[in-house]
C-alpha cells in the first residue's frame, strides 16, 4: 500500500491487514445486510418488494430490531478479518516482489493491477464459504421467500446443514463468481487508491503546508473512500449474480454468473442487475474509508514506512 519500506515486515503488514477487516465489518455489516435483501427480493418473482434501502432498512429495524442489521456477522467477522489480513498483505508482497526492490513514487499499472488480482483471487477461496454462510444467514427473516424449514439458527448450524445436503463442495458454491468479483474488484480498488494517494500527496508536497497525522487520516478517508465506491461500481452485477447462486435452494440451479445475469435482466431489466447500488455504495465509502485509515495507522504503529 503506497510504498512500503524494503526492510522485511513479513507477519506486520498481515496483521494491519486483519485490524482493517475489523474495522470493514463494525462500520460496513448493517449496509450489506441491507444490500443482500434487496438483491434476493428485488430480482426473484414473489414475496416482498422493498422500495429502497429505506424501505428495507426500516422494514429490517421494524420487525426484527437492531440485530437483525448484523445477521451473519459472525461469520463476515471471521471471513472478512482473515480475507483483508491476506488481501493487504499479498498485494504488499507481491508488489515489493514485482518492483523487485527498486521503489518507484509514481504509481505503476503494471505492478498495481497484478498484484490487486491475485490478491483478490487468493481471497475469493476464504470468502466464498463465509459470504454463502453470510448471505444464507441475512436472507432469513420476516420477509423470508426462504422456507422456515430451511431455516438457520446459527452460522455454524448453516454450514453444518449446507454440507449435510451438499457436501463440503456446497460452500463453494459460487465460487467461480466470487474469484471474477475479488479478481476484477481488487484491481480496481487499489488502482483508485494509489493513483488518488499519489496525487494528493503530490499536491500536499507542492503546498506550503506540511503534511500530518490529521492530514494522513483525512487521504485515508478519500482514497479508500473512492477506491470502494469504483470496486462496488464495477462488479456488483457480478454480486447480485453470487447473491442469487449462493441462496438459491435449488442444487440445480445455474451457476454460471452469465446466465443468471441474462436471466435477471430479462425479469427485472438493468436495475435489476444493479439491485442493491443503493446500500452498496452508501457502505463502500466509510466501511472502506475505515479500513484503509484503520491498515495506515497500523503499519505506522508496527514500524512499517509508508511513504
Amino acid at each position: 500500500m503506497g510504498e512500503v519500506s524494503t526492510k522485511s515486515s513479513g507477519y506486520k503488514e498481515y496483521v494491519a491487514g486483519l485490524l482493517a477487516g475489523v474495522a470493514t465489518v463494525v462500520v460496513g455489516h448493517p449496509f450489506d445486510t441491507v444490500k443482500v435483501k434487496l438483491q434476493k427480493h428485488n430480482t426473484e418473482v414473489g414475496g416482498i418488494q422493498y422500495r429502497n434501502g429505506l424501505h428495507c432498512t426500516a422494514r429490517i429495524l421494524t420487525t426484527e430490531g437492531v440485530k437483525g442489521l448484523y445477521k451473519g456477522a459472525t461469520s463476515s467477522f471471521i471471513g472478512v478479518a482473515f480475507e483483508s489480513s491476506l488481501v493487504f498483505g499479498i498485494y504488499s508482497q507481491t508488489k515489493k516482489f514485482l518492483q523487485g526492490g527498486v521503489q518507484s513514487s509514481v504509481p505503476q499499472p503494471q505492478v498495481i493491477l497484478p498484484s490487486a488480482a491475485f490478491g483478490g483471487a487468493i481471497i475469493s477461496f476464504v470468502l466464498c464459504p463465509s459470504e454463502l454462510v453470510k448471505c444464507r444467514m441475512q436472507v432469513q427473516g420476516t420477509d423470508s421467500l426462504v422456507p422456515k424449514s430451511g431455516s438457520y439458527r446459527s452460522p455454524l448450524d448453516c454450514a453444518l446443514k449446507t454440507i449435510r445436503s451438499d457436501g463440503v463442495t456446497g460452500l463453494f458454491r459460487g465460487g467461480m463468481t466470487t474469484l471474477l468479483r475479488e479478481s476484477v474488484g481488487n484491481a480496481v480498488f487499489f488502482s483508485v487508491y494509489e493513483y488518488v494517494r499519489y496525487y494528493m500527496h503530490l499536491r500536499l508536497n507542492n503546498s506550503s503546508s506540511d503534511p500530518n497525522n490529521l492530514t494522513d487520516i483525512g487521504i485515508g478517508i478519500l482514497t479508500g473512500g473512492l477506491g470502494g465506491v469504483a470496486f462496488w461500481s464495477a462488479v456488483l452485477p457480478l454480486d447480485v449474480a453470487k447473491t442469487i447462486i449462493q441462496t438459491s435452494p435449488d442444487k440445480s440451479s445455474p451457476t454460471n454468473p452469465f446466465r443468471v445475469l441474462n436471466s435477471i435482466y430479462q425479469r427485472a431489466g438493468i436495475r435489476g442487475c444493479y439491485a442493491g447500488l443503493g446500500p452498496t455504495i452508501v457502505r463502500a465509502f466509510p466501511a472502506n474509508a475505515a479500513a484503509i485509515v484503520t491498515w495506515e495507522l497500523a503499519m505506522k504503529l508496527l514500524g512499517i514506512k509508508n511513504d
